[in-house]
């Protein structure tokens, strides 16, 4: 009798133990697992917040070098950029080294040059003269021909005069190549000086190139080139429309655009006249 007493109290009291364990369960663990989610949610949206904000010069300076190195031409340059040379051997991709001429003062962000012509053309752009806007060349410097050419003419006027020494002035503080191109509207031209649209975009290109020389910049920063109607901003379906075709653009070029585009010397240019 005593052992079966003594299991009965035993096995009482196993469930007393087990019935007060029971009642002091926590309904409420999930809590731990869910401050833990939200700790996790927080750190990941930290961290895209923190790629998000990208400092622009540096990703610039990024993606210029990267732009330099694919725009190597050639079969080896093909098999480099496979990751391997002619022989199948791994190769280390090297980025170019800058082309002569192309130093830190000619890489001088655009955008700062922008800024300055903002605020020295304040009156030309709030007149719709001139148009500043940043393209994958460079900084576009756009001139329409009203209020700076006459019709049909190459011959500056005095307010696109004052203009464009404010723009000499500013290209003065940079060493960036400078091309300058021409544009016309689609309606045909045919004078005793101007045959076709491409010699009166060329020839006011020329003469914009002309100005900045005679204003004391080096001719070897500049190139022209007249694209007559063949390269409109907009439709040439109204008289509007068309007005804004007919201008000529500064282009401010960045020196990816230089190396890729624009013909480096062979030999030191010279104003010599003795061998024409």
């Amino acid at each position: 009798m005593v052992p079966r007493e003594s299991y009965a109290r035993s096995r009482r009291a196993l469930v007393r133990r087990r019935d007060r364990q029971r009642a002091t369960v926590s309904h409420e663990r999930w809590l731990v697992s869910y401050a833990d989610f939200i700790t996790l949610l927080f750190a990941f949206f930290t961290t895209l917040y923190a790629i998000s904000t990208v400092d622009a010069r540096k990703l610039t300076a990024v993606v210029d070098s990267v732009q330099s190195a694919f725009a190597t031409a050639g079969p080896a340059a093909t098999d480099a950029r496979r990751g391997h040379t002619a022989g199948g051997v791994p190769a280390r991709l090297e980025l170019p080294v800058q082309p002569p001429g192309d130093t830190g003062r000619d890489a001088v962000e655009l955008r700062e040059v922008k800024a300055a012509l903002d605020i020295r053309l304040e009156r030309e752009i709030a007149a719709g003269d001139v148009q500043l806007e940043m393209d994958p060349r460079g900084l576009v410097i756009s001139i329409r021909e009203a209020g700076s050419f006459p019709t049909g003419s190459a011959d500056l006027s005095a307010a696109a005069q004052v203009g464009l020494r404010q723009i000499a002035e500013t290209l003065s503080e940079v060493g960036n190549a400078v091309r300058v191109e021409g544009h016309t509207d689609n309606v045909p031209i045919h004078t005793d000086r101007y045959r076709s649209n491409w010699e009166l975009s060329t020839a006011r290109a020329t003469t914009v190139v002309a100005f900045f020389v005679n204003a004391g910049l080096p001719p070897t920063r500049f190139s022209a080139a007249g694209y007559g109607e063949f390269h409109p901003r907009v439709a040439n379906d109204t008289p509007d429309l068309r007005a804004l075709n007919r201008r000529v653009d500064v282009v401010v070029l960045n020196p990816v655009t230089t190396a890729r585009e624009e013909p480096r010397p062979r030999v030191e240019a010279t104003s010599s006249s003795a061998d024409r």
